[in-house]
């Protein structure tokens, strides 16, 4: 799966703010005036920022992808930035559920069923941490007992932030893509193939000879 957000928030995929107190933005399209997409048109992307909460917030607004079959090794990757020269720092958390669906909880600390936390954006809150240019993060899945029915999702959440607080500014994510591994009937047929196209070559090359 491949999305660039040209569109929007896809269809299928959730929005929850969790955020304490909430603010009046959830996850948007992106603004060129902040900064441009990572490709495409230059409003391409999902954006999430301070007004997410109001006043002094505890940040905690969801964006999670529709439920799919999933395996060891399958990777999620995307591209995410921050404000140039931003003084107020961002968070963001990619998390998994293994059994799908959008349970995040009831409150701003909650995760519900999200519980594996794949990979954290600037976590200490630190001032310039979060990338101010488009960068590239991927995470793979481990750990599953097989094929399984999960859901990946972002999590904006910052502690302290909102427009009052001292953190929490502005965040896009862009160019996301899921590649899955194949699986082993995949690997047997693909060396099947290639056998019985060695073998036809190999006959050919004996009638020329």
């Amino acid at each position: 799966m491949t999305e660039n957000f040209d569109g929007g928030l896809p269809a299928g995929w959730t929005v929850n703010n969790l955020s304490s107190p909430v603010g009046t933005t959830d996850w948007f399209q992106g603004n060129p005036t902040v900064f441009g997409s990572h490709q495409g048109a230059a409003n391409s992307y999902l954006a999430a920022n301070f007004n997410n909460g109001a006043g002094v917030a505890d940040i905690s607004n969801w964006l999670i992808l529709p439920s799919s079959t999933y395996h060891n090794g399958d990777t999620l990757s995307f591209y995410t930035r921050t404000v140039d020269d931003s003084f107020w720092p961002d968070n963001l958390e990619v998390r998994f559920s293994n059994v799908g669906g959008t349970n995040v909880g009831s409150t701003s600390s909650s995760v519900g069923t999200f519980t594996t936390l794949l990979a954290s954006v600037n976590p200490a809150l630190d001032v310039g941490g979060y990338p101010e240019g488009w960068s590239q993060y991927s995470v793979t899945l481990s750990g599953l007992s097989g094929a399984t029915t999960g859901a990946f999702a972002f999590r904006y959440v910052v502690a302290d932030g909102g427009p009052s607080g001292d953190n929490s500014n502005f965040i896009g994510i862009d160019t996301l893509q899921i590649t899955a591994v194949p699986e082993p009937g995949t690997y047997l047929m693909m060396g099947a193939g290639l056998a019985l196209l060695g073998l036809m070559r190999k006959r050919q090359q004996q009638a020329a000879a």
